[in-house]
């Protein structure tokens, strides 16, 4: 095995300390000098890091070596340094959101995921780069300039997380959280062959996690396989007394559904493909990846069967007026009187025009869009025409879903209908952005736990593909089980991991 400790999985990681083998101390520089080496800033490199906390990291990174040298008990994990998305609250260390509203904002607590991070003994490298208050699907609307694709930096590595996909594509960190509110973990895993998980709504806190949506939020796992995801989600996932949408009800255990699913049997594991998924739009080396997955599923004794859910192609529709609702709500608080930003205009300016003046300058175009789009569909004469009837629809997907699964055990289509689009090539486009989203959106809007898992390469470009795979509520080891049986498969077929043929970086200082 390789000597390079950036290449190693998290769960390797995890042996090789427990082995001593190496130290928390070793494998925390070697990350912090491939950022160092690859990263850049938003002008050159890959641009995932909004923040890196060397000192901290080290700090954290030497007591999991005294914890390990005097015999306390350890969690699996002690020691593997990690990178959270900058969309959650980090006690001492920037949180911006990748917005210039809270730009050198230093919240006084921690999220409770990062909290579990931390008392679990894992070094916090940085914080991610996002599209701004996650709203996005290629990290380019950050404030602080777009992330590259390790894969072809021309690229978008897709959003709102790219940051944390692109970090673990490029081997930066072994893993990251990240946060899924319409497919902003499972797309940037899709276009950067990483795997990328949406846990149920609810079985990971969203204490601390500064909302876009409150009903569609989601942290999770960003990772290099699927065991890897396993063991995060098992870690930063139960119940909070904090967040009252936690769910207060045990999953089944993530981490024997991924190594069980290792094996490659699937025998008695029925799966539906959405028929409501394919077409006209659909990236042909994307479907041919898709098929080709299917094919090795059936070949694990899986019964595969087409599954028709009629409401979803109203998902996007829907999801585009519920989560502009939200979000004009949520974003509110940004009023420049109580932290963040503050514009004061000139001469005797009033609150009001403190407020205007501020959110004018450190809010950018899509938040604004956005922000329009929400109080318009929210208003008086206007809540039961737009806002009522997509709440309406939302439960109609729901219903698919729970019919759909009275006949499958989990349900699979691509994670995203292209590859990797070009930077700036749909920022003019709003549409054609959001159309990124048309297959992850709809276990958001039921609550339903779902992940992507990488596929391949397309024909056309060279520019991996995910394959994504959706479970009832509570049922996360359903997607574990089978996404692990396609990793072993198709990583069996291809003589190593996927990210093993991603093209060398080269180094920015």
């Amino acid at each position: 095995m390789s000597n390079d400790w950036t290449r190693r999985t998290a769960a390797e990681l995890a042996e090789a300390l427990a082995a001593g083998e190496v130290t928390s101390v070793e494998l925390t520089r070697a990350h912090l000098d491939r950022i160092a080496a690859v990263d850049g800033d938003a002008t050159s490199g890959i641009h995932a890091f909004l923040h890196v906390d060397t000192e901290g990291a080290l700090a954290q990174a030497a007591a999991s070596d005294e914890r390990r040298a005097d015999g306390t008990p350890l969690h699996p994990l002690d020691g593997v340094p990690i990178a959270v998305k900058d969309v959650l609250t980090t006690k001492g260390l920037p949180t911006t959101c990748g917005s210039k509203i809270l730009e050198g904002w230093v919240p006084p607590y921690d999220a409770t995921v990062v909290r579990r991070l931390k008392a679990a003994g894992l070094p916090i490298l940085g914080k991610t780069n996002m599209d701004e208050f996650a709203m996005g699907s290629s990290t380019e609307h950050s404030a602080y300039g777009p992330t590259r694709n390790p894969w072809d930096q021309t690229r978008i590595p897709g959003g709102s997380g790219g940051g944390s996909a692109a970090a673990v594509a490029s081997f930066e960190a072994p893993f990251a959280i990240g946060t899924d509110t319409g497919g902003s973990i499972r797309q940037p895993g899709a276009v950067t062959g990483t795997v990328g998980v949406k846990p149920t709504y609810g079985a990971v806190s969203r204490y601390g996690l500064i909302a876009l949506a409150n009903s569609l939020d989601q942290a999770g796992p960003v990772t290099r396989t699927v065991l890897d995801a396993a063991l995060l989600q098992e870690l930063i996932g139960g119940h909070d007394p904090l967040d009252s949408t936690s769910v207060d009800q045990p999953l089944p255990s993530l981490v024997d559904a991924a190594r069980q699913g290792a094996t490659g049997d699937l025998t008695g594991v029925r799966i539906g493909v959405v028929s409501e998924m394919s077409g006209e739009g659909w990236q042909p080396g994307v479907m041919a990846r898709f098929q080709e997955s299917v094919d090795l599923l059936v070949k694990a004794g899986a019964e595969v069967v087409e599954v028709s859910c009629p409401s979803f192609v109203h998902a996007l529709a829907t999801y585009y007026l519920i989560l502009p609702a939200e979000c004009s709500s949520n974003l509110a608080k940004f009023d420049a009187m109580r932290y963040g930003l503050r514009v004061v205009p000139d001469g005797n300016p009033s609150a009001e025009d403190v407020m205007r003046a501020t959110r004018d300058a450190g809010f950018g175009d899509e938040v604004k869009r956005r922000i329009i789009l929400g109080t318009y569909a929210l208003s008086s004469g206007y809540y039961d025409a737009y806002y009522g009837q997509a709440q309406k629809v939302r439960t109609l997907i729901s219903r698919d879903f729970e019919a759909a699964f009275e006949r499958v055990d989990v349900l699979v289509s691509p994670t995203a209908p292209t590859t990797a689009f070009e930077l700036g090539e749909k920022l003019d486009d709003p549409l054609a952005m959001y159309l990124n989203d048309l297959a992850t959106i709809p276990a958001n809007l039921a609550g339903t736990p779902g992940i992507s898992v990488p596929a391949g390469l397309a024909e056309e470009d060279g520019l991996p593909v995910g394959f994504q795979i959706l479970a009832p509520a509570l049922a996360d080891d359903r997607c574990y089980r089978v996404g692990a049986a396609l990793e072993a498969l198709l990583t069996a077929e291809w003589g190593g991991p996927l990210l093993d043929r991603a093209p060398a970086l080269e180094e920015t200082r």
